[in-house]
C-alpha cells in the first residue's frame, strides 16, 4: 500500500465510498445521501458486500426485507416521498434474487426516480463458471442475468476489476442526482471482484456534497410562452408530478391565485395544490373530474408542467385536441418537453414559475373563462359529495370503493398519507381523493404495478416517520405482496393497511366487460376453479405481526381506523367491496384495443365505438 492509499476490497471501498455522499438537508446541513441498504443475501454478495456492510452499520444502515422486489419498491417509494433529494441501494445476489429487482428497476425508469442497485454477478475470472444461478448464453460468454437491467437502468456497468469503481461511482451518482435522467443505476458487481484487493486513494472517501440543478427556461422560450398566456382566453395548467420534485408547491399556488389560471393535476402530480385551492380542479384524464376534463376540452393553451403526458393524463391524445389549441410543454427533460408536438419549454418547474410570476404580473384569466368553469364545478362537488358519502340506503349492500376511501379520507389526520398503486383503486383516488398538505398522495401509476402498496407503504414510512402512513390496496395486489408487513413489525415502524376485498381482479373485470367481453379470468367466481377459496385476509395478516381486523361496513371501518389511528404498529382492517361499481362522473376516453372480429355481438358493438373514438385522438 502507497501514502494516501488505502487497501479494501472493492466491496468495502464501494460502501465506504456510497456512505460518503451528501446532499443538502431540510435544516441546510450536509446529510447522507444513501439512507440505508436493502439486502438479500445469497452466494454472490453475502461474502463481499454482506461483510463490508456490516462493518458500516453506522455510516450505511443496513435493512432486511423478505423479498427482493418489495424491498426494491420500498427503496422507490422513499426515494419519491423523499422528492428525490435521497435514495436507498438494493443488493442481492446473483439469478433470481437479482431478476427479482428488474420489475422494480422498470418502476423506477419509468417514474424518473433514483434507486442504486448491486446486484452480485458472475465470476470476473471464469475460473469457476458456470457457477451457481448462472445464466448461460450459447451464443455470447459475456452475457449475464443482470443484462436483464440494462433496458430499464438509466445507467449499467458491470463491474469485472477493483479499480472500476473509481470511474462507475461517481457517475452512478451523477444520473442519480440528475433532474433529467433520474432513474435506476445498476452497477452489477462480479461476486469475485467484490473481494479482490486494491490501493484505493483515500480522497475517493472523502465526504462530497452533490446539489440538485435547477436550470433555468431559454428566455427566448419563456418570453414566448408569456406571450401565449396573455394571448390565451382560456388557458389550463397541468400540474405533473415534476412540480412536487422542484419543491414548486407554494410557486404554483401563488401564480394560480395572482392570474386565476386554472390547475388541473395527474397521478404524480396531484397534492402540487392543496384540494381546495380556488384553481385546482382536481384530477384530469381517464380518471379526472368532470370539470378538470371539462376544462381540457374547452381550453386554447394547455401548459404541461413537469408532466410525461402518459396516456391516462391525455385521454389517449384525444382530451387536449382542437386545431385551435396549443399544448406547450415545460419540463426540465427535452424528451418530454418535445412530446406529442407540443411547443417545448426546457427548464426546472420551480425555476420557470418563478420567472414567470413578474412577467405576469398584473394579468389575469378573463372572466368568461371562470364562469365556464362554475357549473361544472358545481356538478362535479355534488359528484363526490354522492360518490364518497357513507352508505345510507340497502344494509346488505356491498360498499363501493368510493365509500371506502371516503371513509379512509375522513379519518385520516391532515399530515398523512395515502399510498396505492395499480388496479381499480388509483383512479377511485385520483378523482376523489383530497389532498389536504403536499406530499399526502403517494401513487405508483406510472408502471402501475401490482404489489408496490404494501412494501411502498413501508418506504413512504421510514422517508417520513413524523406522518401517519395509510396504505389502500386490493385483495389481489395483496396477494401479489404483502410480505413487507412483517418487515414494518420488525423495524416497529406504523401502517394502517386497508384491504379492499372484492374476491378478484374487479378493475380488469369492468374492463375486460366495457370491451364486449365475456367475465373470464378474473373475479375468482369467473376463473377456472375446482372450489371457491375462502381467503381470511386478517388471519394472514395477524400472522405476520399486524393488530388486523375485518370488519362488516363502513361504520365498522370508519371506527377501526380511529382506533388505528391512536394505536402504535401496524394495522390491517378488511373490508368487503362490490367488485362491478365504479365512479361513474368524470372520466375520459382510454385507448383499450377491442378485437376487430368476433363471435360476441358485444365486441363488436364496442369495436364500432372503439373505431369512432379514435377519430378524435390528437
Amino acid at each position: 500500500m502507497t501514502a494516501g492509499t488505502l487497501r479494501l476490497t472493492a466491496a468495502q471501498a464501494m460502501v465506504r465510498h456510497l456512505a460518503a455522499q451528501r446532499v443538502e438537508g431540510a435544516d441546510g446541513q450536509p446529510a447522507p445521501y444513501f439512507a440505508g441498504c436493502w439486502a438479500i443475501f445469497g452466494h454472490g454478495n453475502v461474502a463481499g458486500l454482506g461483510e463490508a456492510l456490516q462493518a458500516s452499520q453506522d455510516a450505511l444502515p443496513t435493512y432486511r426485507a423478505h423479498n427482493e422486489q418489495a424491498m426494491a419498491h420500498a427503496a422507490i417509494a422513499f426515494a419519491k416521498q423523499a422528492r428525490r433529494r435521497r435514495a436507498m441501494v438494493c443488493t442481492t445476489s446473483i439469478g433470481p434474487g437479482a431478476t427479482n429487482m428488474v420489475t422494480a428497476a422498470a418502476l423506477a425508469h419509468v417514474n424518473r426516480l433514483p434507486v442504486l442497485f448491486l446486484p452480485g454477478d458472475v465470476y470476473a475470472t471464469r475460473r469457476p463458471d458456470p457457477v451457481l444461478q448462472q445464466i448461460e448464453d450459447f451464443g455470447d460468454g459475456t452475457v449475464s442475468a443482470n443484462d436483464c437491467f440494462r433496458p430499464v437502468s438509466r445507467y449499467f456497468d458491470r463491474l469485472t476489476r477493483p479499480e472500476q469503481i473509481l470511474d462507475a461511482l461517481p457517475k452512478a451518482m451523477a444520473v442519480l442526482t440528475d433532474p433529467a435522467a433520474c432513474g435506476a443505476v445498476t452497477l452489477a458487481f462480479c461476486q469475485d471482484v467484490q473481494a479482490e484487493a486494491w490501493d484505493y486513494p483515500e480522497d475517493f472517501f472523502a465526504p462530497r456534497l452533490w446539489r440538485f440543478r435547477r436550470p433555468p427556461a431559454d428566455p427566448f422560450d419563456l418570453a414566448d410562452l408569456v406571450v401565449r398566456i396573455r394571448a390565451a382566453r382560456r388557458p389550463l395548467i397541468i400540474a405533473g408530478g415534476g412540480v412536487l420534485y422542484a419543491g414548486a408547491e407554494t410557486l404554483l399556488a401563488d401564480l394560480a391565485a395572482a392570474t386565476g389560471v386554472p390547475v388541473a393535476e395527474t397521478q404524480a402530480g396531484k397534492g402540487a395544490l392543496p384540494w381546495d385551492h380556488p384553481s385546482n380542479l382536481g384530477a384530469v384524464g381517464v380518471t379526472g373530474t368532470g370539470v378538470a376534463n371539462a376544462a381540457a376540452s374547452e381550453a386554447d393553451l394547455v401548459i404541461g408542467i413537469g408532466t410525461r403526458l402518459q396516456d391516462f393524463t391525455t385521454g389517449s391524445r384525444a382530451l387536449f385536441r382542437g386545431a385551435a389549441r396549443t399544448l406547450v410543454q415545460v419540463n426540465v427533460s427535452a424528451h418530454d418537453a418535445a412530446k406529442q408536438g407540443a411547443v417545448g419549454v426546457v427548464g426546472d418547474a420551480g425555476a420557470v414559475l418563478a420567472a414567470l410570476a413578474p412577467l405576469l404580473a398584473g394579468w389575469r384569466v378573463p372572466a368568461e373563462w371562470t364562469q365556464v368553469l362554475a357549473a361544472p364545478a358545481r356538478a362535479w362537488e355534488e359528484a363526490w359529495q354522492a360518490a364518497t358519502a357513507a352508505p345510507r340506503g340497502d344494509a346488505e349492500a356491498l360498499p363501493t370503493d368510493a365509500q371506502v376511501l371516503g371513509a379512509v379520507w375522513r379519518q385520516v389526520g391532515e399530515d398523512a398519507v395515502v399510498v396505492c398503486a395499480a388496479g381499480g383503486l388509483p383512479g377511485e383516488l385520483h378523482k376523489l381523493w383530497r389532498v389536504r398538505r403536499p406530499g399526502g398522495y403517494h401513487v405508483e401509476y406510472g408502471y402501475s404495478c401490482m404489489g408496490y402498496e404494501i412494501a411502498g407503504g413501508l418506504g413512504v414510512k421510514m422517508a417520513e416517520p413524523a406522518r401517519d402512513v395509510h396504505v389502500v390496496v386490493g385483495d389481489g395486489s395483496y396477494l401479489m405482496m404483502n410480505s413487507e408487513i412483517a418487515t414494518a413489525v420488525m423495524l416497529g415502524l406504523k401502517l394502517t393497511i386497508t384491504v379492499l376485498d372484492n374476491r378478484g381482479y374487479g378493475c380488469i373485470n369492468r374492463l375486460q366487460r366495457a370491451t364486449g367481453g365475456a367475465p373470464f379470468n378474473n373475479l375468482l367466481a369467473d376463473a377456472r376453479h375446482a372450489a371457491l377459496p375462502v381467503i381470511d385476509f386478517a388471519a394472514h395478516a395477524a400472522s405476520l405481526g399486524a393488530a388486523a381486523r375485518k370488519v362488516a361496513d363502513i361504520a365498522g371501518l370508519e371506527a377501526a381506523l380511529a382506533e388505528a389511528r391512536s394505536g402504535t404498529g401496524v394495522h390491517v382492517i378488511v373490508i368487503d367491496t362490490d367488485p362491478a361499481v365504479s365512479t361513474a362522473a368524470g372520466g375520459a376516453w382510454w385507448d383499450v384495443a377491442v378485437p376487430e372480429v368476433s363471435d360476441r355481438a358485444a365486441v363488436r358493438q364496442a369495436r364500432a365505438a372503439y373505431d369512432e373514438k379514435t377519430k378524435d385522438q390528437r
